[in-house]
């Protein structure tokens, strides 16, 4: 498995090009992501979103024109891809497939595990290919998601934090903005977090 990694945008939010078995999975394509996956893809097969926030769903809509492929997205989260407060000139999307909770995909043999961790937004997921978990927004390097936008949840933050630390497994963790880091590193700081919220 190979994993390409662009930020994109003013907010510098990652888009990661996921490649195992000789499949392409698109995970959050943000602002004027389409010409750098374009580069990047030769067998796109799914855009995957971790949570509906403008800067990860920008380029939806173009990536799905371009090639043809379905959009997965958090069902919490739909309605963001087309009313954005924050950004009304967001090019609207429409997801082929909404994802409801902790759901496992499966793509002529690729598992695709969403795990849906509310708090930053309703629909908050983490997606997890292979050894690698895309944590969106949910957690960062030392960091969460900022849980004081609209639709946000502190205490809904709290029990995906609470979640979060039974994981019984380690992973490379994938974040929506900055550096990686594991699974087993950041539940060493959840308790800490979730004392702040």
């Amino acid at each position: 498995m190979t994993i390409k990694v662009q930020p994109m945008g003013v907010y510098q939010t990652n888009c990661y090009i996921v490649t195992t078995e000789g499949k392409d999975f698109i995970i959050d394509p943000g602002v004027d992501a389409l010409p750098w996956i374009k580069e990047n893809v030769t067998n796109p097969v799914a855009i995957l979103n971790t949570h509906g926030h403008f800067d990860h769903v920008w380029s939806n809509a173009a990536v799905q024109k371009e090639f043809g492929i379905k959009l997965y997205t958090p069902k919490g989260d739909v309605v963001m891809l087309t009313d954005s407060s924050w950004m009304p000139d967001l090019p609207p999307s429409t997801p082929d497939v909404i994802i409801d909770g902790d759901e496992e995909l499966e793509f002529n043999g690729v598992k695709v595990q969403f795990r849906h961790f509310p708090g930053h937004c309703p629909g908050c997921s983490t997606i997890e290919i292979g050894d690698a978990m895309f944590s969106g927004d949910f957690i960062f390097k030392r960091s969460i998601g900022r849980t004081d936008f609209p639709l946000s949840s502190p205490s809904d933050m709290k029990e995906s934090l609470a979640k979060f630390k039974l994981l019984d497994f380690d992973k490379t963790m994938y974040p929506g903005h900055g550096d990686t880091t594991t699974i087993q590193v950041e539940q060493q700081n959840t308790d800490y977090w979730m004392r702040t919220l």
